[in-house]
């Protein structure tokens, strides 16, 4: 007795994770949903946005978008690497210089090979930038594109980190050795050679998985 009855939840709407991208995402349902905009009423585009999940977040960023980032990244995160490696070989080569000067001049190659892997970054951002299309309505084919180029820009740009991160800590390695041991510098150099051949991989497979990937062009494009 005197117990507030409880409110019937039948009508309530449940927000799906992502929800607050909604207002971000109205291109797909502007594009996707075939319904005529004077039998949409505003309740139902409320309950549409608030209950957006997972799939209609990832669909309904434009795929122009993704390959931008993927884009970015390949080239930003290469980048990163070089600058890494050559922060730790750099650091240990100037610190053994000071002792045995003579090793200035020759181990100069790990700093090459730490810049090279930036180049490999550059390289994959000019030929995925090529692909870009002035296209207003996207296709199953700009979806494709989009999406090839995210990921294989993020396979370019983390094997070309790790390998600029290799590269400076073997190098730094060989600045020492030399140092001490002049012998053991054309050793050292092989792994530093094999250690740098990592960021090629990563740019090889960009190169395959975007063979394909091209934006459309025509009737939808200005």
């Amino acid at each position: 007795v005197g117990r507030k009855r409880s409110t019937p939840t039948r009508n309530k709407v449940i927000k799906a994770p992502f929800s607050f991208v909604a207002p971000f995402c109205s291109w797909s349902h502007t594009h996707h949903t075939h319904v005529h905009p004077k039998t949409t009423t505003h309740h139902q585009t409320q309950k549409t946005k608030d209950t957006m999940g997972y799939e209609e977040v990832i669909s309904g960023i434009s795929p122009f978008a993704y390959a931008s980032i993927g884009t970015g990244l390949s080239i930003a995160l290469s980048i990163v690497g070089a600058a890494w490696g050559i922060w730790i070989t750099g650091t240990s080569l100037l610190g053994a210089a000071v002792k045995e000067p003579r090793i200035q001049s020759k181990n100069l190659i790990s700093i090459i090979f730490c810049e090279a892997v930036a180049i490999y970054g550059t390289i994959i951002a000019i030929i995925f930038s090529a692909k870009f299309q002035p296209v207003i309505d996207p296709v199953a084919q700009d979806f494709y594109t989009g999406y090839a180029l995210f990921g294989a820009g993020l396979t370019v740009g983390f094997c070309n980190l790790f390998c600029g991160v290799c590269v400076g800590i073997v190098g730094s390695s060989c600045a020492l050795a030399d140092a001490m041991r002049p012998e053991l510098f054309v050793k050292i150099l092989i792994v530093e050679i094999f250690g740098s051949a990592l960021g090629l991989f990563g740019v090889i497979v960009g190169i395959i998985v975007t063979t394909n990937a091209n934006f459309t062009k025509g009737g939808s494009s200005s």
